[in-house]
């Protein structure tokens, strides 16, 4: 029978508390790791092209809704991940496809045919049809998504939102004639 060292409380003590704060600190290190590897993982993750239908769907000269279904949803996320945007079929074969939150608090905005505006219901932002700044609080025109024609199929970058933060491209409009009016055209 070999003699060891008798197990006493102090040494009892000191072994439940190591153990304890190992398992603290793996419980905070493994959601730190994961912050940190998530981007090796998902490197280009982010720039998913997704079908929004035939071309045929989006007649020439006009402004049709459209959805898309978030390319990151969970099981969670339910009716929130079918994201809405705007598409406008300039002809030619060119699109412009918005996206549907206001520039100035997200709100989505609405498309009214008859004026040719996009209107904000929460602030009363206006934009022109070719989605730059008519009026209102928001601070620039709606944010674009990229797009291309695929087989007759109208494809959006849609992996990100369009902001400020990506590479989202904006709409502005000019003064012309040296004022302060804007012109379309």
């Amino acid at each position: 029978m070999s003699e060891g060292k008798p197990v006493t409380r102090r040494s009892m003590l000191m072994y439940i508390g190591i153990a304890m704060n190992a398992v603290v600190g793996l419980a905070v290190a493994v959601p730190v790791v994961g912050y940190l590897l998530g981007p090796i993982k998902r490197k280009g993750a982010y720039h998913r092209w997704i079908t929004l239908g035939p071309i045929s769907n989006f007649p020439a000269g006009q402004t049709r809704l459209a959805e898309f279904v978030n390319p990151f949803k969970t099981p969670q996320d339910g009716e929130t991940a079918n994201t809405p945007c705007w598409v406008r079929h300039i002809g030619g074969g060119k699109f412009q496809v918005f996206a549907i939150n206001c520039a100035h608090l997200n709100c989505p905005v609405r498309w009214f045919p008859q004026s040719e505006l996009f209107m904000c219901p929460c602030h009363g932002g206006v934009y022109y049809a070719d989605g730059s700044r008519a009026s209102g609080p928001p601070p620039r025109g709606l944010f674009e998504y990229k797009y291309k024609v695929i087989d007759n199929e109208l494809h959006i970058d849609a992996g990100q939102m369009p902001t400020l933060a990506n590479e989202a491209k904006l709409v502005n409009i000019t003064p012309c004639g040296g004022g302060d009016t804007p012109c379309q055209g």
